[in-house]
């Protein structure tokens, strides 16, 4: 399958899906379907995860890669190929172009994190650093395309691309043939398109939910004007769907046959990785957790079984650490607090004394007697405790306040 720029926007069909699943045949796996007793009992009705964040690469998008650079001619596969992206399209790129001999360059921001830069080498490809924001490393790479004659393959925005991603949506129905709705994750929109050109077809009644992040949510915006609209500066932990603006081409078919596009928030995308983490054992990043947030969100409000994507799983540590603090934050699971006491001899004791008797776990302690605001006599303290949820967080409230502390922040 290969397509000009005259036909680019051609709508994606079932058999061009069923074609990408022959030529992913021993290529991709096809990922675990495994149930979540929490959510389903939170919901009401069977849940299940699509657990391609277990894919080759640690995300659907070596579907697409694969599909869109296995379709290229000989003369276009010789001029190599190029990508922009901060992390899971490089690596698919990088690791499709490896599988089928073809020479890759992917550009990637200077900031991205190491991990994946190294991963995107190790699958052969040539990594090139450029920018600071994913738009100056795309033109980048369009400009290097332009110079060198490389293919340049967009991460959502091409035919080839979504009918790979739609190979997931035949194996949601092959895994569980009873399920009712889809929940996944919009960037872009190649997964989510994709998906849905092979569940509609073969099962109309199967209703399909994207998820967006709310600081890069552009699709609710273009689907009322009825074309892609521009997010300017979009903004979420969830680096995977930080999408400014809808592919021409997934738009089309999301706005034909996706039934829903819902938003979270980054508290909710936080809450929804420690689930996936804490319950399900499964390291999922923000945008592979989009789904179950918007399941946590509101669990009434979708009918089951229900089958949650979670589209990939390379998460950097450092913002894993970073998440997992902020989800128990919101879930009343870690607590800040600041308070003055007067600084003499035992006095942080006894304040950690207080904190003992009510089981509050002290993470971090930082203790000011230096500063303008405070008296001669006085000292401020700032502490990080882990606790057991809202209510243990009112009783460590309590107990300070009855111990004769006052809690400034």
């Amino acid at each position: 399958m290969s397509y000009s720029t005259a036909d680019s926007l051609r709508h994606v069909t079932l058999d061009d899906v069923r074609g990408a699943q022959k030529m992913l045949s021993g290529v991709a796996r096809m990922t675990a379907m495994e149930g979540s007793r929490h959510l389903s009992q939170l919901v009401g009705a069977p849940v299940h995860f699509k657990c391609e964040n277990l894919q080759r690469t640690g995300s659907f998008k070596l579907r697409g890669a694969y599909v869109r650079i296995a379709g290229l001619l000989p003369e276009e596969r010789a001029a190599g190929v190029v990508a922009a992206s901060a992390g899971n399209h490089a690596q698919g790129v990088a690791l499709a172009s490896s599988l089928l001999g073809v020479r890759a360059t992917v550009f990637m921001p200077q900031g991205a994190p190491l991990p994946k830069i190294s991963a995107t080498r190790e699958y052969g490809a040539e990594v090139r650093l450029h920018g600071q924001v994913v738009d100056e490393t795309l033109a980048a790479a369009q400009a290097y395309a332009a110079e060198t004659g490389a293919v340049f393959i967009h991460p959502f925005d091409h035919p080839d691309i979504i009918a790979g991603q739609g190979t997931v949506g035949l194996e949601i129905l092959e895994q569980c043939p009873e399920v009712r709705t889809v929940v996944v994750g919009i960037g872009g929109g190649g997964l989510a398109a994709g998906i849905a050109v092979a569940v509609k077809a073969l099962r109309p009644d199967v209703r399909i939910v994207g998820v967006q992040a709310q600081g890069a949510a552009a699709y609710p915006p273009s689907l009322t004007a009825g074309h892609p609209m521009s997010v300017e500066n979009p903004v979420t932990m969830a680096d995977g769907i930080k999408v400014g603006r809808p592919g021409d081409v997934p738009f089309g078919i999301v706005q034909e046959l996706v039934d829903e596009v819902r938003t979270v928030s980054e508290d909710q995308l936080a809450a929804a990785l420690l689930l996936c983490l804490e319950r399900a054992k499964l390291v999922v990043e923000p945008a592979g957790a989009s789904p179950v947030a918007a399941l946590l969100s509101e669990p009434g409000s979708i009918a089951g079984p229900v089958v949650a994507v979670l589209s990939g799983g390379n998460v950097d540590p450092v913002l894993m650490q970073r998440v997992l603090r902020h989800g128990m934050s919101a879930q009343g699971r870690y607590l800040a607090v600041r308070l003055r006491l007067t600084d003499r001899p035992g006095a942080l004791a006894t304040l950690l004394g207080v904190l003992s008797v009510v089981d509050a776990n002290v993470l971090d302690v930082s203790h000011v007697r230096t500063d303008p605001r405070l008296g001669l006599t006085e000292a401020e303290v700032e502490l990080h405790l882990e606790t057991k949820g809202p209510e243990h967080c009112a009783e460590v409230g309590r107990a300070l306040r009855e111990a004769g502390y006052t809690v400034i922040g």
